[in-house]
């Protein structure tokens, strides 16, 4: 309990993970109060308000998602007696005033290993730079982005095959529960949640958009290119990279899906050397790759279906 009292928590989230955290928040043995949760209403613009929805299903009080960066947040919190703010998948950039109103502190939930993976959709940039290991990290939320001391971190391994989508997911399953850690060791004794300073010497920080603007160099390695494939997958949810751009038989398509074949390419990259039923297959500088699905004009086709004439 904080000072004979329930802890005050504000969750600001979107996304499956801000759903996962607050039923999880609610489910634990000595729930907190959720005064507010702060996400996209459907007045806010375009997009899933999977937040909004689950928020209301369970009865909690729902602010504008963009009050965060407002320094009257600030007095809004003092005047709840306001212990945790937690951010979970939001992009808004929280005010300096809101992030110092909280009690206790205000964190973040980054689907990153920190300070080598900072910045935005850094589980594709992981898999585009060929990690074998990712990780999610619950840190103190500063001025700065993604600079902020370490709370809890827990690591994982990247597998070959992984995309996007399975690699997000894997930040989700094991962040969140570092979510409620947070909230039971607040209320048992905030001194205990550690504060562990980043070597900032070790930071990189990666930016929203594709590398290379979104564009396959057919001229690079199969393995480099297969990265970027899945770097990019998200299916069968919209990917914020879309999907890496390509010529193929001078038609311009996404490349949705595709493999390595093992078979050594003799022929100049981006030749489409055979079409049959399980796809294309295109030369890279080393090997043959198997493009298997494609995206154009808003749906997904086989290659077949599209380079056939």
């Amino acid at each position: 309990m904080v000072a004979g009292r329930r802890l005050r928590v504000v969750v600001v989230a979107e996304e499956a993970a801000g759903i996962q955290v607050l039923r999880g928040l609610l489910a634990l043995p000595t729930p907190p109060e959720v005064v507010a949760v702060l996400t996209r209403s459907p007045e806010e613009g375009a997009g899933r308000q999977m937040v909004f929805e689950s928020a209301q299903t369970l009865g909690l009080d729902v602010w504008p998602a963009s009050s965060v960066t407002s320094p009257g947040l600030a007095t809004r919190l003092r005047e709840a007696k306001v212990d945790l703010l937690v951010n979970v998948h939001s992009l808004f950039l929280i005010h300096p005033s809101v992030l110092a109103a909280p009690t206790i502190g205000s964190f973040n939930l980054h689907p990153g290993p920190l300070p080598e993976y900072a910045g935005l959709n850094v589980p594709s940039w992981a898999i585009y730079e060929g990690e074998r290991s990712h990780g999610v990290t619950l840190h103190w939320l500063d001025e700065g982005i993604d600079t902020g001391p370490i709370a809890w971190q827990e690591r994982f391994p990247v597998e070959g095959d992984d995309t996007a989508l399975a690699v997000s997911g894997r930040c989700v399953r094991l962040g969140v529960p570092l979510v409620l850690r947070l909230a039971t060791v607040a209320a048992d004794d905030a001194r205990r949640i550690p504060r562990e300073e980043q070597d900032l010497s070790l930071r990189r920080y990666f930016s929203a958009g594709p590398p290379a603007d979104g564009r396959i160099d057919w001229a690079q390695p199969a393995d480099a290119i297969l990265r970027f494939v899945r770097a990019a997958d998200y299916a069968p949810f919209d990917s914020p990279w879309g999907h890496p751009r390509a010529q193929l038989a001078g038609v311009s398509v996404g490349v949705a899906k595709a493999a390595a074949t093992g078979v050594a390419a003799t022929q100049r990259p981006g030749t489409v050397v055979e079409l049959n039923d399980s796809g294309a297959l295109v030369a890279a500088s080393d090997e043959l790759i198997l493009v298997q699905r494609l995206w154009r004009d808003g749906r997904y086709l086989k290659p077949k279906e599209l380079l056939a004439d």
